[in-house]
């Protein structure tokens, strides 16, 4: 294993895969054809939902997410430091204020309790929804978040790029699936090539809402509609100087508002469609993983808090807390194991801290950053590369 280099995350792509792309490439359709529609109805009955909205990628979904719930310049969401910026920086794009809760230490979770104080303390603030990130792949308590909007009359955006195929039990111990639309007004995807599902770039938002749903397809292309029922113009203005029939000729559209270029092609789609096909047959896996990783770091000195074994969890990531961060990630660089740091807390970035944020605002957070390190985990892996992970992170606790 000297020579091989083992990343923390990598896309796995079969002839299966590849013959569904080149199929596409020979069509007639490259964009704006078939593939997308057979896309979003394959990942809508995947996570139970009723409509699915393929985008160009998961920053796509969710600024167009906060475009169809909507904010003003002076109204805030609530949001988890832990995460990747674009989770954050999509009520920025909107115009909007940001207010980060603090995690949960046990769960890596958006903290609730966090959630409740901060609505608590800033009654003086229009505050108009909350941003749920499913970090690593673990699910919050969706229904738990679902009641604290209703009271507060507040949206729920959940991103869930980690988690596709993941769950969570609700209060009556029924298994929810991510994404199915009950809890949440709109959930995001990423098919970036180390999640779950792999398009090179590409995103999908799930919901159960036919507003949001007739909404968003507007906003993913330049907020042009071809849907007669809601032009604005008469048919008149849209036949010109010829005799009117009443009917709006088939070339016509509408822009009605201001929207976006963020379409999926067809060909990415296509490759989306076959990654779906073993989606569930990768989640195995990656939970097979993370039982052998749970299992080889118990009771190891260094090794503070894991993952673990989590019911529901879809594994994109697997988290260790450890002594000496900075030394074992060199460590298994060194060895030829590329390991990765989630996250850098979004509210100490220089840009965040310049709208008035500080060290010491969100102490888990903090202290959660100072000693995570993600070590690889992806479906393709061998048994060969997990004991060699294993054995070289026990090797260097023994020398430590």
């Amino acid at each position: 294993m000297s020579n091989k280099i083992i990343p923390y995350g990598r896309q796995e792509i079969t002839q299966e895969d590849i013959q569904a792309v080149i199929e596409t490439l020979q069509s007639d359709f490259l964009t704006q054809g078939p593939k997308i529609a057979e896309f979003e109805n394959a990942f809508a009955e995947y996570t139970g939902s009723k409509y699915a909205i393929a985008v160009s990628n998961g920053t796509a979904a969710l600024h167009l997410a906060v475009m169809a719930l909507g904010i003003l310049e002076d109204e805030y969401v609530i949001c988890t430091p832990i995460t990747f910026a674009a989770s954050i920086n999509c009520i920025k794009y909107c115009g909007g204020q940001v207010l980060f809760a603090d995690i949960d230490p046990e769960t890596y979770l958006m903290d609730l309790e966090s959630v409740k104080t901060i609505l608590e303390n800033n009654t003086d603030k229009k505050i108009r929804g909350i941003i749920p990130v499913d970090f690593a792949g673990r699910v919050p308590q969706l229904d738990t978040f679902r009641e604290l909007a209703d009271e507060h009359k507040l949206w729920i955006i959940e991103d869930a790029c980690h988690a596709p195929g993941g769950s969570f039990k609700d209060k009556s111990g029924t298994d929810q699936l991510v994404g199915n639309g009950k809890f949440a007004d709109l959930s995001v995807f990423s098919f970036h090539p180390v999640k779950h599902i792999a398009t090179g770039e590409g995103g999908m938002i799930t919901t159960n809402d036919p507003n949001l749903y007739r909404h968003l397809l507007t906003l993913r292309t330049h907020g042009i509609t071809r849907d007669t029922e809601l032009f604005e113009n008469t048919t008149k203005f849209a036949i010109g100087n010829s005799p009117s029939t009443g009917e709006y000729p088939l070339w016509y559209m509408e822009m009605q508002e201001l929207g976006y270029n963020y379409r999926l092609t067809d060909f990415q789609a296509a490759l989306g469609i076959s990654q779906l096909k073993r989606a569930d047959q990768n989640l195995t896996k990656r939970r097979s993983i993370a039982k052998s990783y749970t299992n080889a770091f118990l009771n190891i000195p260094g090794i503070i808090h894991s993952s673990g074994i989590i019911e529901g969890h879809a594994y994109h990531l697997f988290v260790l807390e450890v002594e000496n961060r900075k030394e074992l990630y060199d460590f298994l660089r060194s060895c030829g194991i590329f390991a990765q740091i989630h996250y850098i807390p979004v509210h100490l970035m220089p840009y965040y801290q310049k709208q008035g944020w500080k060290e010491g605002d969100l102490p888990m957070a903090e202290r959660y950053y100072s000693r995570c390190i993600s070590i690889p985990m992806f479906p393709s892996m061998n048994e060969e590369e997990i004991n060699h992970v294993i054995s070289t992170i026990k090797l260097f606790n023994e020398k430590s």
